[in-house]
């Protein structure tokens, strides 16, 4: 595993709305890929997630910031059980300089023993090339009634690493800080040595964010993967600094 993957905390950007969403979460400046790559740049993000498309035409100039490839995706426009198959490769990631691949998993759809098996294949070559695995495990299709469940996000989360991913990102309930409290202890015990990140989400009021970021290190989280959540606000810099100290300096107790 590459010294990246050994890390124990991690904030990272994801741009991979796009494709996911369209052009409805972009601004006229955030729909711009260099805008978000100069924000992980002076954020100071571990990180940053990119299409193939994005990648190829404009991380060459922003080398410096560790490139996670995202290898699959799917649009919003069908209205089936949702499948996400990759059109990105590890050999293109390795090309690219990357430190690692990403995968959406959709657990729940009919289509998920697809995805499964495509991912054990894409974890074992890139673990070959000496890349690290960054599983999306979102729950989702017509079995799930509500993908935000706190049962149903620690499945995700103990997914994640049945898996073998090496780092797993999962959702969160938007709960009271009490319950998330517990929730996110329960989620760390489901999940023994796996990093787990926390979705950034659709944007949130700042100080929500936090508080629920905070929650989840304190039971010993490894961080977040944000996207909407930083880029669409209007000054994202000083809400990223507050992220930073609750990831990187607040003393954690699980440490």
């Amino acid at each position: 595993m590459n010294d990246f993957f050994l890390k124990e905390k991690f904030l990272i950007l994801a741009y991979d709305h796009g494709l996911e969403h369209g052009p409805s979460d972009f601004s006229e400046k955030s729909a711009d890929p260099e805008f978000i790559l100069k924000i992980a740049q002076e954020g100071r993000f571990s990180a940053i997630v990119l299409t193939p498309g994005i990648a190829e035409k404009f991380y060459f100039k922003f080398r410096e910031i560790p490139l996670i490839l995202k290898l699959n995706g799917k649009t919003r426009l069908s209205q089936e059980d949702p499948v996400s198959l990759a059109y990105g490769s590890v050999d293109l990631a390795k090309r690219l300089g990357a430190v690692g691949v990403g995968y959406t998993l959709y657990p729940g759809s009919k289509y998920e023993s697809l995805m499964l098996k495509e991912f054990g294949k894409i974890r074992e070559e890139a673990h070959q090339e000496n890349l690290g695995v960054v599983a999306w495990v979102y729950p989702r299709g017509k079995a799930i009634e509500n993908e935000t469940d706190p049962k149903i996000i620690k499945y995700a989360a103990r997914i994640g690493l049945e898996i073998g991913a090496d780092l797993i990102k999962i959702k969160y309930p938007l709960k009271d800080p009490e319950f998330l409290e517990n929730f996110f202890k329960e989620v760390r015990k489901a999940t023994p040595r796996a990093k787990i990140a926390l979705a950034g989400g659709e944007k949130l009021e700042e100080e929500r964010f936090l508080e629920i970021l905070r929650l989840a290190m304190k039971a010993g989280l490894n961080g977040a993967v944000v996207g909407r959540n930083v880029w669409q606000r209007e000054n994202p810099f000083p809400f990223i600094e507050k992220i930073r100290e609750i990831i990187f300096e607040e003393n954690q107790p699980w440490l």
